[in-house]
C-alpha cells in the first residue's frame, strides 16, 4: 500500500495546482502522506526520499523536469495531463480520479525508460554531469552562425559537422526535437540512442541509431558559441574546445501505466493528428 507522494504540478497553470490540491486531498482522506510542490521550485527532497509515487499534473514538461528531480532516486512516475500533448502522460484528470484507489493500492504496472548521461568537459578540466529523459543537444547559441562538431562514435571518428546542432535523443526523446529533425520515432521501451544532425552541411545528415553501449564524442568550435541543452529545459554554455561525452544514462524513468504498452502507436498518432488539426484550424 502507498504511503507517500509528492505531486508535482506545472508553474503558472491554476488548473493544474487547483487539481493538485485537489488530489492531495483525495490521497490524504486514503491514509496517503501528500507533499504539493510546484515542479520548478526548490525539490522537496525529505518528501522525495520518503514518497513511493511522484505525481505531475501538467504537460510532457512537467513530467521531463521530475524525471531529472527524481535521480538517482528509483520512485515510480505517474502523469496526469493537463498540457496540449501529453506524450509522457498515462490519464487525464478525470481518468485519475477514478482510479484513487488503485493508485493507493499500487495496482499499476511500471514501463521502464532508458535516460540519457552527457559528461561537459572542458579544457581546464573541469566536469558537469547531467542526465535528460528525451535528449542531450549541443547547438548553436547565435541565429545564423553555424557551430562545427566533430564527432566520434566509440572512438571511432564519423565527421565534422557543420550544423545548427546535434541531437542524441533517448526512445522516449525521438518523438521530440529529433522526430521534428528527421529522425526516426522509437519504441519507447527500446534501449538505443539515436543521433542526429540538425541542418548540416556537406555532412553525413542521416540519423545513426547507435548501440546500447555507444558513447558518442562531441568536441565543439564555434567563433560565436554554443550551448548544451538537457531536455530543452537546462542549457549550459560551452566554448571552443569543449568535449561532450553522451551515453546512455545509468539511471531511469520508471512510469506507472495503467494502460497496455500496445497502445503507444495509436496514441501516438491520435496526438500527432490532433496537433496537427489544431495547428491548421482557424485561428489557430
Amino acid at each position: 500500500m502507498l504511503s507517500s507522494v509528492v505531486v508535482f504540478h506545472a508553474p503558472r497553470n491554476e488548473g493544474a495546482a487547483a487539481f493538485a490540491a485537489q488530489l492531495g486531498r483525495e490521497l490524504e482522506r486514503a491514509g496517503v502522506k501528500a507533499t504539493i510542490a510546484e515542479a520548478w521550485a526548490d525539490p522537496p527532497e525529505q518528501a522525495l526520499d520518503e514518497a513511493g509515487l511522484v505525481a505531475c499534473i501538467g504537460g510532457d514538461g512537467t513530467v521531463l523536469r521530475a524525471a531529472r528531480i527524481i535521480v538517482p532516486r528509483t520512485i515510480p512516475l505517474l502523469g496526469i495531463n493537463m498540457g496540449r500533448l501529453g506524450f509522457l502522460t498515462d490519464m487525464s484528470p478525470r481518468d485519475c480520479f477514478q482510479r484513487v484507489e488503485r493508485i493507493v493500492a499500487e495496482d499499476w504496472r511500471i514501463e521502464e525508460r532508458i535516460m540519457v548521461r552527457c559528461d561537459v568537459l572542458d579544457p581546464a578540466g573541469r566536469q558537469t554531469l547531467a542526465h535528460g529523459l528525451n535528449d542531450i543537444v549541443v547547438s548553436r547559441s547565435s541565429p545564423g552562425r553555424p557551430i562545427y562538431v566533430d564527432v566520434r562514435i566509440d572512438g571511432a571518428r564519423l565527421a565534422n559537422y557543420r550544423c545548427d546542432g546535434i541531437i542524441v535523443a533517448t526512445p522516449t526523446g525521438s518523438t521530440g526535437y529529433s522526430l521534428s529533425a528527421g529522425g526516426p520515432i522509437m519504441a519507447p521501451t527500446e534501449h538505443h540512442l539515436v543521433m542526429t544532425p540538425v541542418s548540416a552541411h556537406l555532412a553525413l545528415a542521416r540519423s545513426l541509431v547507435l548501440q546500447p553501449e555507444s558513447t558518442v564524442e562531441l568536441q565543439v568550435t564555434s567563433d560565436s558559441g554554443a550551448i548544451v541543452s538537457i531536455d530543452g529545459q537546462e542549457e549550459m554554455p560551452v566554448s571552443n574546445g569543449v568535449r561532450v561525452t553522451v551515453r546512455q544514462s545509468e539511471h531511469v524513468t520508471r512510469f506507472v501505466r495503467f494502460k497496455e504498452p500496445h497502445t503507444f502507436y495509436s496514441d501516438l498518432a491520435e496526438r500527432i493528428d490532433t496537433q496537427l488539426s489544431s495547428a491548421m484550424s482557424p485561428g489557430a
